[in-house]
């Protein structure tokens, strides 16, 4: 499932852009959920990081589409921006805030589609690099890279991140086989640890970036320590 999201002041050219997924669904079997906004300003309002697209026009009365865009990078820095403006020539502002590319009106079936095909291909490389996590009344979109550890206690599992925790129900074994190949490692029961903010291994214990100090189990340690060697030797 893709979420998208239209902001455009124009309702005829949300039509346009809604019809314009429905046709690509119904060719290639990809499933969209559509927001519509008719303005910078109603997006931006309590903006939480749940879309993989924007489709955003330029030119809009109370907010345009790159002090939008600008809002919106301040809090999400994954989601793919694709402007859709009348003049080719503001697309070169869009690097300033990662934009994917742009799209001129009125769009064409055509293009949208090759567009579309460009953009899915990068939601699908950043998804493999990150968790979606539903936690703590919000859907949100956490990178692997800045996952420290991830620690269960009964059926509460609580993600550690450099700079949040991330709160649900659900299963160790499910994250732990969802991230295999990823750089996690298992140090004992409670604790799925990030090899990467691993500081110090003791006889007993490893250190992680943040302070924190978690049990390595002693049945776990060697395969702990291979794991360690494995992923320096494969990050240097």
């Amino acid at each position: 499932m893709i979420h998208v999201a239209i902001v455009e002041d124009q309702r005829a050219n949300r039509a346009d852009l809604v019809e314009h997924l429905a046709r690509y669904s119904e060719t290639n079997g990809v499933e969209f959920t559509i927001a519509e906004f008719s303005d910078g300003t109603q997006i931006v309002n309590d903006y939480r990081p749940q879309y993989d697209v924007i489709l955003l026009d330029v030119e809009m009365a109370d907010m345009d589409g790159f002090e939008t865009a600008h809002r919106i990078r301040a809090v999400d820095s994954n989601v793919v921006i694709i402007f859709v403006t009348n003049m080719a020539q503001y697309a070169i502002k869009g690097y300033e805030v990662d934009a994917l590319s742009y799209l001129v009106k009125p769009v064409p079936y055509f293009a949208f589609s090759q567009e579309l095909d460009r953009t899915l291909a990068r939601v699908h490389r950043q998804e493999s690099d990150a968790l979606v996590l539903k936690a703590n009344g919000n859907t949100s979109r956490v990178d692997l890279a800045d996952i420290v550890y991830i620690e269960a206690v009964k059926h509460r599992i609580t993600v550690h991140t450099l700079s949040a925790m991330y709160t649900f129900s659900g299963t160790l074994k499910s994250l732990e086989e969802r991230l295999d190949g990823k750089g996690f490692y298992r140090s004992n029961n409670p604790y799925l640890v990030n090899l990467r903010h691993v500081t110090t291994v003791g006889a007993q214990s490893c250190v992680m970036v943040d302070g924190t100090e978690l049990q390595v189990s002693r049945p776990r340690r060697r395969g702990f320590l291979d794991a360690l060697t494995d992923f320096v030797g494969g990050a240097s």
